[in-house]
């Protein structure tokens, strides 16, 4: 049976420790080009500048990118990255060439894939592409508004979509890896995931999936406010080949966050930091051997399965870090993490497991369940029902329930709104959501879509065999963005029903008393 390039890359990891290309803006930068290069031919006439859309060279200067390429092989890297950071459209859009979008990555991936064949071929050891999907210049989960917090200026969708392009031109053009980078939002990556998950279903075979996120200071936490350990729960559902960390920091800085990841996932793990801390003129200080040497310290220490680097790192980091880990032995993955546990996230992580004690819920933020609520919600007043949401999270409550449906209410609407406030305020989306509907599926999907928490539990009631047709049909939907489904089912002498949960659900049987002859009066 032919190995797939996952079972062919995980038997080098076995082995050794790979090692990943450096800074690719680093070594353009070096070559100083001028507009007329950025604008090549093709782009002579084009109305907006182009000097710094650096993805737009492997169309018009397609000579210094495969050189860079070339640069960083001979270094020693076994994977290169294609020159495609900010190739979706959604970034393109700032340039004007959100209609190029395929073109550019395809155009990047085969620069890539010819540099690494030939050196393949050159030194008799496979290296590999992967390609860069990075984070787009906009976010599903933090408003670029102070005075709107629940504003977002692009919707799940529209991600979903610009990475689907973004995948299928990387693939067309050969890549053998597809690596999220430089993750500041879990949101914007689950939506890469989501794409990639659609492409691998419908038209293209599966490739190893990395993932990296960016830590952005010493809190730990990335750039939407969530810890390294809730950022793990919030992807693992992709069942990455592996996951790590990228950018903001260097190595030194970088090192406690990797050991925090290492111990929450069974993944490999990558490592590929900054060249230190920028200086007060947005330089990068930090030597070749200074950052081999703290990352050879990385790997003796087990901590990592991939190492490279990131800003400010050339050719010359990388061929330091591959001389000083080629004898260090891999990190070895755990066969499991938090056996026994589920694993849920907001903001910050939540493990239940056999000897945790009783989880409480809130279940204020309900339409159902609390007047004050309803009430506030009907008025279109979000923030003052937001702090229905503190207070339970202020008294206790580890989970935060959710539910808009309401006759009077467009509730896919009233929910989107509701969630964007949840993702404005780190006291509240700390706390893994809840969320359920007894009368539209839209009203999850919304959830799903417009919260950037990581694993999410959703559940679908169906009372006194309302709908169980229905209900049985919504819990086959695919759990593609790593929530966790619940499923309450109500019953009583008048419904001898229940509803099947399928995998990755949590059943909730609730046994609803029959009242006395005379219950009709009240």
């Amino acid at each position: 049976m032919k190995k797939t390039l996952q079972d062919e890359i995980k038997a080098i990891l076995q082995e050794r420790i790979m090692v990943l290309d450096g800074g690719m803006g680093t070594m353009i930068q070096q070559h100083r080009l001028s507009e007329d290069d950025f604008r090549g031919q093709e782009f002579k006439d084009h109305p907006r500048p182009l000097k710094g859309n650096n993805d737009i060279l492997s169309i018009t200067r397609p000579d210094v990118i495969y050189q860079i390429h070339k640069d960083y092989l001979l270094a020693g890297a076994d994977i290169i990255e294609t020159n495609t950071f900010s190739s979706t459209s959604v970034a393109q859009a700032d340039y004007g060439l959100e209609h190029l979008a395929y073109q550019m990555n395809k155009s990047s991936a085969g620069v890539a894939r010819r540099a690494a064949e030939e050196i393949t071929l050159q030194t008799g050891i496979k290296r590999f592409v992967a390609g860069a999907l990075g984070p787009t210049n906009k976010t599903l989960s933090v408003s670029p508004s102070v005075e709107r917090p629940d504003y977002r200026n692009i919707i799940f969708d529209e991600l979903v979509e610009a990475y689907e392009e973004q995948a299928k031109g990387l693939l067309d053009g050969g890549v053998d890896i597809l690596l999220i980078e430089t993750i500041f939002d879990t949101a914007n990556a689950k939506a890469a995931l989501f794409a990639l998950q659609n492409l691998f279903e419908e038209k293209y075979a599966p490739r190893p999936i990395f993932i990296s996120g960016t830590i952005v200071d010493k809190s730990g936490r990335t750039l939407s406010g969530q810890t390294g350990e809730a950022f793990v729960i919030s992807v693992s559902h992709a069942d990455p080949l592996c996951i790590g960390l990228n950018c903001a920091l260097g190595a030194a800085e970088m090192r406690p966050f990797i050991e925090t990841i290492g111990k929450c996932t069974t993944a490999y793990v990558l490592c590929y930091p900054n060249a230190g801390l920028p200086n007060t003129f947005g330089d990068y200080d930090e030597t070749p051997q200074m950052m081999a040497l703290q990352l050879k310290d990385f790997a003796a220490n087990g901590l990592v399965n991939i190492v490279g680097g990131c800003c400010g790192t050339t050719p010359d980091h990388i061929r330091e870090i591959a001389e000083a880990v080629k004898n260090c032995k891999p990190r070895v993955p755990p066969a499991t993490v938090f056996e026994g546990h589920m694993l849920l996230a907001g903001l910050e992580p939540f493990r239940i497991g056999p000897y945790t004690n009783f989880v409480n819920i809130g279940e204020r933020c309900n339409v159902a369940g609390s007047r004050k609520f309803a009430k506030l919600v009907m008025a279109g007043s979000y923030e003052e029902a937001l702090s229905v949401a503190k207070v339970q999270v202020e008294m206790g409550a580890q989970v935060l329930d959710v539910n808009v449906d309401d006759g009077m209410l467009d509730g896919p609407s009233a929910m989107t709104r509701f969630c964007n406030f949840i993702a404005s305020e780190p006291d509240i989306a700390k706390v893994a959501q809840n969320f359920y509907s007894s009368r539209e599926f839209t009203c999850i999907n919304e959830f799903f879509e417009f919260c950037c928490k990581g694993e999410q539990r959703n559940r679908v009631e169906t009372r006194d065999g309302y709908e169980v047709e229905r209900g049985n049909s919504l819990l086959q939907i695919p759990l593609r963005g790593g929530d966790v489904r619940t499923v309450s089912c109500s019953w009583s002498q008048d419904s001898n029903v229940w509803v099947q949960p399928p995998q990755f659900s949590i059943a909730l049987h609730m046994v609803c008393p029959r009242g006395t002859e005379s219950d009709h009066q009240y």
